[in-house]
């Protein structure tokens, strides 16, 4: 790709400390591949019957997955605090605020459950988004110690960490979801076991604190003029629309397939492949950017969100709802690890935090959208599953288009416009 591609040393480079060595670095990524895995699988658990349960809860059908949403909210409200709480104190501190958020969050949902408050149940959904967004810091705290040639490799390795946790995450889901006489308690039980076991890995984790800045060390760029930075802006609007589109689509599915006379132990099945897809790749989508450019793979991801969106559209049979989530995740592993990959490229270390915080603000706040938006779809602009499941995928098409405008707009740019 012209520009960004060509671009690979861009004139606000993240920094090397002295304690950036090899060793570090691939010590760290393995013990982010451990939290990803173990502390990770609670999310496909959560994210497969937390529509399910709020459905059963809510007293409108059109607020179901509002407590997927309101998970969302949490880590968008969650990301610039804990952001900058990493920043002072280091990012062990940070994971185990996070960790504190998804024990909370499992005791509070089952609280909701056990007493049949939607309410409670939604509190308890707003503690976990204190967890996803520690655990979507993972993939920066991946960069702090690593060179620049192993930076794209280690977001990958450890979102491929999410693997595991496909795998583990609904079959939990199976044992647990009528582990009780009410439904889904067992589940919200088991992720409060999962925190509590989880949380011993981050004693491995080798990231010293960032020094305290000097009074006449540089500050770096104010948050208008990163997003003012096109490589920032464009990275961010792909993120933003690879997530919330992923989200849109994945949080109605279990009512979609449940809704179309399958089981739940189907639309489980049909979460872990989604999430397989979404992580399976992650074992060479680094290698891929660092040979091709994280645009183009960034550009590969939309076509697959496109495809998920046609395949969904085709039909209602369980083979169209796994095809669709397969592509889902794929365009998702594309698209936000190219554009991570371009935004831990385009900022200074003393802009890490404001960078990395303002991102996830930003991507969490669209994700929240598509979130409230994938309630309101599925369940109230039809008479049916099968109508509102078409009225889902068909609105993914406008954010799809605004990512590759975006994308082929910072492509695109003259090689002689000012850097950024």
């Amino acid at each position: 790709m012209r520009h960004l591609a060509a671009d690979r040393r861009p004139a606000y480079r993240c920094s090397m400390t002295a304690a950036a060595t090899p060793v570090r670095a691939r010590r760290n990524v393995a013990v982010l591949v451990a939290a990803q895995a173990i502390l990770g699988s609670q999310m496909p658990m959560i994210f497969t019957i937390g529509g399910l349960a709020g459905q059963s809860l809510a007293p409108n059908p059109c607020f179901a997955t509002l407590p997927i949403s309101l998970i969302v909210l949490g880590s968008m409200l969650a990301a610039q605090p804990l952001s900058s709480l990493m920043q002072r104190v280091g990012r062990r501190a940070g994971f185990l605020v996070g960790v504190t958020g998804g024990a909370m969050g499992g005791a509070i949902g089952a609280a909701g459950l056990y007493t049949q408050s939607f309410w409670l149940f939604l509190l308890g959904s707003l503690f976990t988004g204190i967890y996803m967004a520690a655990q979507n810091f993972y993939r920066f705290a991946a960069t702090d110690t690593a060179s620049e040639e192993f930076r794209p490799k280690a977001i990958s390795y450890v979102l491929a960490g999410g693997l595991a946790a496909a795998l583990i995450g609904p079959q939990i889901v199976k044992l647990t979801a009528e582990a009780f006489v009410v439904p889904f308690l067992g589940t919200y039980a088991a992720v409060i076991a999962v925190n509590l076991v989880g949380a011993s890995v981050f004693l491995f984790l080798d990231i010293p604190r960032p020094p305290k800045p000097d009074a006449d060390a540089p500050r770096g760029r104010s948050v208008p003029q990163l997003l003012a930075s096109p490589r920032i802006a464009v990275a961010v609007i792909c993120a933003m629309v690879s997530y919330a589109l992923m989200n849109l689509m994945m949080t109605s599915t279990p009512l979609a397939v449940v809704g179309c006379g399958f089981t739940t132990g189907s639309a489980a099945d049909v979460v872990s492949a989604h999430v397989i897809a979404m992580f399976a790749p992650s074992f060479f989508t680094g290698h891929l950017i660092a040979r091709f450019g994280a645009p183009r793979i960034v550009g590969a991801g939309l076509v697959c969100l496109a495809a998920a969106s046609a395949t969904g559209l085709a039909g209602v049979d369980l083979e169209n709802f796994f095809g669709a989530l397969v592509l889902l995740g794929l365009g998702w592993n594309f698209g936000f690890i190219g554009a991570t990959s371009m935004l831990a490229a385009a900022h200074t270390l003393e802009e890490r935090g404001r960078a990395q915080g303002m991102n996830d603000v930003i991507v969490f706040g669209g994700v929240t959208m598509a979130s409230l938006a994938s309630g309101g779809l599925m369940n109230c602009s039809g008479g049916t599953a099968q109508e509102g499941w078409a009225a889902v995928n068909l609105a993914m098409a406008p954010l799809i288009c605004l990512a590759a405008a975006a994308l082929l707009w910072g492509v695109m740019r003259p090689r002689t416009a000012p850097q950024g």
